[in-house]
């Protein structure tokens, strides 16, 4: 629709459009007034163009709304018969969990799968072993043995497509992954579900339940390990769970520090040893290194100290030049020149917003002209190109001169507070948490020490950087 490929929808009746009552109102009486998009429901008598009327008829919201009731009963109704079969023990995710496959005589029973639960089995035996979670993922890297995603695709030959697959790292096992198989009491041979859910049936957003919200049933299909060994396991977990981490503190670069290779975070691990004499410091080091396996990427270590002090004086330059900047932006607006172009760029932009208002009400028109035959249909298909040739440079020429605009207006049009956010940390003498998550997107460790750091708001930045560039000439004092 935006790029203009259609001029018209054509639906069986208002719920083949959507069952969401606001968003269908929103787009039938805004959205596709806006792109100039014809609407049709042909068994609700609904034509934006021949009958605009139809539009704004009282019954099409009361529709809407109907439409969204019966999407809103038939989602209670779906969820009270799942809940019955989770409650009588009946699997129904999309997905056997790790370990088993679905039994091809009744879907919602599970039955063991012979060659993922060895490997479930062998997980339990070196966590008993004194091994920690880390140490199992290296152990089954190294040997070679698909994690649950790879086992999915790669054997039992499923049906999963995402961006988000690497198969270098997608498919190696991880802490993470490790743990879910050892804290998951279905391995017992007990079904554990509900553990999610989603808001609505709008929201299609998944959120955790607490665990008295879970739904047990015990003993719905065979163990693949004892509850006594299961228990042990808890145990172990629990008590090395509840340790403090190694400094006892969130690391001011949490979830922006990443590896420059895999992209994977990288881990904050303490030494006791600085070139063989006994020094304490922290370092960060790649995850994927650690926790997966020492063949699928590097260790691209760094000092914890070392990097803060890297970070720090990036920030103070990053802050320096948007501050620059924003006085430069300033000088131009305030001279004369500046306000003699600001005039005709506002004088543009009303010509040329009444020019393009003008050549919309032109294309509708054309169309009335061939129906009513004062054109030909090889007239108006031409005349229709033309006009459109011209809407479309009317929009682009609109479009510069209104991000032209803003940012002389010292506005950038998309979040004209994130200047500010650069000058209240103008002083900045260390680090915080609150810095870093207000500055920093992500801060990229390369092999060797070296790092990138990417800022946010770095397209804003660079729109100013270039307005700068067009209109230098407008300062006085040059």
């Amino acid at each position: 629709m935006k790029a203009k490929k259609f001029d018209a929808i054509i639906v069986k009746d208002l719920s083949r459009l959507g069952r969401n009552y606001i968003e269908v109102g929103n787009y039938i009486e805004q959205i596709f007034p806006l792109f100039d998009i014809r609407f049709i429901a042909v068994n609700d008598n609904i034509d934006s163009y021949k009958d605009p009327k139809s539009i704004n008829n009282v019954m099409v919201p009361f529709k809407n709304l109907m439409n969204d009731e019966y999407c809103r009963d038939i989602s209670n109704k779906i969820r009270s018969v799942f809940e019955i079969k989770k409650k009588n023990g009946e699997f129904i995710g999309s997905f056997a969990p790790y370990g088993y496959i679905k039994d091809p005589n009744d879907k919602h029973h599970l039955i063991v799968d012979p060659e993922s639960a060895s490997t479930v089995k062998l997980i339990f035996k070196l966590s008993l072993e004194g091994m920690g979670r880390t140490t199992i993922a290296h152990n089954l890297n190294e040997l070679g043995i698909l994690n649950p995603l790879g086992y999915r695709i790669k054997v039992l030959n499923m049906n999963w497509k995402s961006k988000k697959i690497n198969k270098d790292y997608s498919f190696a096992w991880d802490t993470t992954t490790v743990n879910s198989v050892l804290k998951n009491q279905i391995y017992c041979g007990d079904m554990i579900q509900n553990k999610g859910k989603l808001i609505s049936y709008k929201v299609h957003k998944h959120i955790k339940n607490p665990e008295d919200e879970w739904i047990i049933v015990k003993n719905t299909h065979e163990a693949i390990i004892d509850r006594e060994t299961f228990d042990k396991v808890q145990e172990a977990i629990m008590s090395r769970d509840t340790r403090l981490g190694k400094d006892g503190n969130l690391s001011i670069f949490a979830g922006h520090i990443k590896c420059a290779d895999c992209k994977r975070a990288m881990v904050k691990r303490q030494s006791s040893y600085y070139k063989n004499k006994p020094r304490k410091y922290y370092y960060y080091a790649c995850s994927t290194f650690f926790r997966k396996s020492i063949g699928l990427c590097t260790k691209h270590s760094i000092r914890n100290d070392r990097l803060e002090e890297a970070v720090l004086e990036a920030v103070k330059l990053q802050i320096s030049l948007v501050i620059d900047a924003d006085k430069i932006i300033r000088n131009i607006s305030k001279s004369k020149k500046f306000n003699y172009k600001m005039d005709t760029v506002s004088n543009n932009i009303d010509r040329q917003e009444r020019e393009l208002d003008k050549y919309k009400k032109l294309k509708k028109s054309t169309y009335e002209d061939w129906k009513f035959g004062i054109i030909k249909e090889d007239e108006y298909y031409e005349y229709v190109k033309g006009y459109e040739d011209k809407i479309q440079q009317l929009d682009s020429s609109l479009k510069k001169l209104y991000i032209e605009r803003a940012t002389a207006s010292n506005k950038n049009q998309y979040d004209s507070g994130w200047i500010e956010k650069f000058e209240t940390n103008k002083n900045i003498k260390e680090l915080s948490k609150e810095v870093i998550d207000d500055l920093i997107e992500d801060i990229y460790v390369h092999e060797g020490g070296n790092i990138t750091i990417k800022f946010k708001f770095q397209d804003e930045y660079q729109n100013v950087v270039d307005y700068i560039k067009e209109n230098k000439y407008l300062l006085e004092d040059k």
